[in-house]
């Protein structure tokens, strides 16, 4: 039945940060006056990853995916003329976030805003970030304490917050299949309400309270029907427990309260226009079914499989949603979907299948033993070389990749940018520069007392919010916060899942290849031995991991050591390791100044005979500087055909081997 008024829409977020405080600054003003409704903050990978602009990791890295914020006088530049009491402000944030809410909290109060009134959300899920994104610091039961602190502290201190954002968004972007997204985000959760409930931080009688302030975000891929199905499912499924693990009886403390971007695996690098009506099927799915519809929605622009997107690109992006509710009828109606068998069909097969994982994962002891064990993480390295199978063989369609490819150019890449934004590199070195002032106008003393303060909360176990804010007012830099808690803390490597990852099929094309391996690794004297490399701060490792699983099925030896290696650890292990060929992945868009650092080093060590292959979100130009350094084979998203970039692989070994044999 038609209603006489239409429903609020959703927060309309555009997701954005680059360059500079500053530079981001004019960008959200830009955004804000066009009609966005909440902000997004993206950080830099130093920034997420708790290193300061000038550190070593940080090179190359500095603004690349999102802004470097290093101290309070740059969180306060990045909302300059914003005022925070009245704005809702998602920061995607997850090991530095009790560290970044505390310069936020330090901002507001510059302003003379009353921390109370601050709406927001911090995503501080660090479990996921073990599992796909990467960005996480501490092992994981201080980092769990960490949440616990900021959930505990903004329970007291700023009520409209949402503390943790539960993300199955990367869950997806790794291969994720809908029930696993279901059940690994929902282990999350119980896994961060049990801390928080066995904390002693919150009275028993508040509890629920804090139960509602729990939010989630989520991804939204193609299959549009089977994603609305998901959602209804994540409500549901979230009813139950809220309702029989924690007895939560008041239906608002209930609700599965939800942002979303779109899923930006599926865009291609091929025919990129097409992305436009991919993320516009993707939205339909977290909008369409009043029930389960996202309270906050943020798009990826149709260029983001090329490199950064422009002000105009975020703007078409913001375009549609404003034309989805505020052009068409769908805010008018009730649920859609309700008294649809084949939508009640597909849910109830969701929660089922959802619940027999979450059983396996509670008998494993809860999420975060089954991180240790590497159990999700291997099942999540299955399922993408599942879904990357089905894209080499055929059986899952992509339009102008590997089915449709016939195109005209493109004009929408056919201008002086080449369709994306760059960050100007004398970025890093300003920021560099303004963090040096930065501290060079600080009271020491002051730091130095704050920083002993926050050590010694985290020794004794105490919330370390309050400490974090002080020291933010006191001048302390993220690599300084970082590193007070690393010394008593200390650091993580989480498992990689690619040792235990189940062998694919062997078609006939990688039965080939492994006869090539054979063929090349007798002449070689041993087997042929690949060393796969993730270089500087970027965590996105998914594609990493998809190269060395196949080099492993393809009977290559592969030495594979994780995330964020500096580029001399990388030219030591392929120093140590004696190996014939060195692949390095980069999607931070860092990849200039990272692999040239490589390819000197190498040099330097005498193992300029050892072909060195790239592969990442590469535009044309860069593509040809990289050739021009030496690099052996770039490799970039259309290049989709596993196989072959094996075959290709060993192919460039036996020819150098031949080339340096004396």
């Amino acid at each position: 039945m038609e209603k006489a008024q239409k429903d609020r829409p959703w927060l309309f977020r555009t997701y954005s940060g680059h360059s500079s405080a500053t530079a981001s600054n004019e960008l959200y003003r830009t955004n804000l006056g066009k009609g966005q409704t909440g902000l997004s903050v993206a950080f830099d990978l130093p920034t997420q990853t708790g290193y300061d602009s000038d550190h070593v990791l940080s090179r190359g890295e500095v603004g690349k995916v999102g802004v470097p914020v290093c101290h309070l006088g740059d969180m306060q530049a990045l909302f300059d003329q914003i005022p925070l009491e009245q704005m809702n402000t998602s920061m995607t944030i997850n090991a530095t976030a009790p560290w970044l809410l505390a310069l936020y909290v330090a901002a507001a109060e510059e302003q003379g805003a009353d921390r109370s009134r601050l709406n927001g959300t911090v995503q501080n899920d660090l479990i996921k970030e073990y599992l796909s994104r990467g960005t996480y610091i501490f092992p994981p039961e201080p980092s769990m304490k960490l949440i616990t602190d900021v959930i505990s502290f903004t329970y007291r201190e700023i009520p409209k917050w949402n503390p943790t954002n539960v993300c199955s968004y990367h869950l997806q972007e790794a291969g994720a299949t809908p029930v696993q997204e279901l059940a690994y985000a929902l282990a999350t959760a119980v896994a961060v309400l049990d801390s928080v409930r066995d904390s002693g931080q919150v009275p028993a009688e508040e509890f629920p309270k804090v139960v509602g302030r729990i939010s989630f975000f989520v991804n939204a891929g193609l299959r549009f029907v089977t994603e609305i199905a998901k959602m209804r499912a994540f409500v549901e499924l979230w009813d139950e427990i809220t309702r029989e693990r924690y007895g939560v009886e008041e239906e608002k403390y209930r609700r599965f309260r939800y942002g979303v971007q779109v899923n930006s695996l599926g865009l291609t690098e091929q025919q990129p226009e097409n992305n436009v009506y991919r993320i516009l099927l993707e939205m339909l799915a977290v909008v369409l079914s009043k029930k389960a519809r996202a309270r906050a929605v943020q798009l990826p622009a149709w260029n983001e499989a090329l490199g950064l997107p422009r002000p105009w690109d975020q703007q078409w992006s913001l375009r549609l949603q404003q034309i989805m509710a505020f052009e068409t009828d769908l805010l008018e109606y009730e649920d859609l979907f309700d008294g649809s068998t084949v939508m009640t069909a597909k849910v109830e097969a969701l929660k089922e299948e959802a619940r027999a994982e979450l059983a396996r994962i509670e008998e494993m002891g809860g999420a975060i033993a089954a991180v240790d064990s590497s159990y999700m993480k291997q099942k999540l390295v299955e399922s993408n070389s599942a879904r990357l199978g089905a894209i080499e063989s055929g059986e899952q369609t992509v339009v102008g990749v590997n089915k449709f490819t016939e195109t005209a150019p493109s004009p929408l890449v056919s201008e002086e940018d080449g369709g994306i934004m760059t960050v100007d590199p004398a970025a890093e070195q300003e920021q560099i520069e303004r963090l040096k002032a930065w501290r060079d106008s600080r009271d020491d003393k002051a730091v130095d007392s704050a920083l002993a303060e926050l050590k010694q909360a985290a020794q004794e176990g105490r919330n370390i919010m309050e400490p974090s804010i002080t020291a933010a007012k006191a001048g302390v830099t993220t690599g300084e916060w970082a590193q007070t808690l690393r010394e008593v803390y200390g650091e993580y490597r989480a498992p990689t899942g690619v040792g235990k990852a189940a062998r694919g099929e062997a078609g006939d094309s990688l039965e080939d290849v492994r006869h090539q391996v054979d063929e090349v690794s007798d002449k070689l004297g041993r087997r042929l031995k690949f060393l796969v490399g993730k270089p500087g701060l970027d965590g996105h490792s998914n594609g990493a991991e998809q190269i060395a699983v196949k080099a492993r099925d393809s009977g290559m030896e592969v030495v594979y050591e994780g995330i964020r290696l500096t580029p001399a650890q990388i030219v030591n292990a392929a120093l140590e390791e004696g190996v014939h060929a060195v692949g390095l992945s980069i999607l931070s868009g860092s990849h200039l100044p990272l692999v040239r650092d490589v390819m000197e080093r190498m040099k330097k060590a005498g193992l300029e005979d050892i072909p060195v292959i790239v592969g990442g979100i590469i535009p044309p130009e860069d593509e040809k500087q990289l050739l021009d350094m030496g690099v052996a084979r770039v490799y970039t998203p259309k290049d989709y055909q596993m196989s072959e970039i094996m075959s290709d692989i060993v192919g460039i070994v036996g020819r150098r081997h031949n080339q340096y044999r004396r």
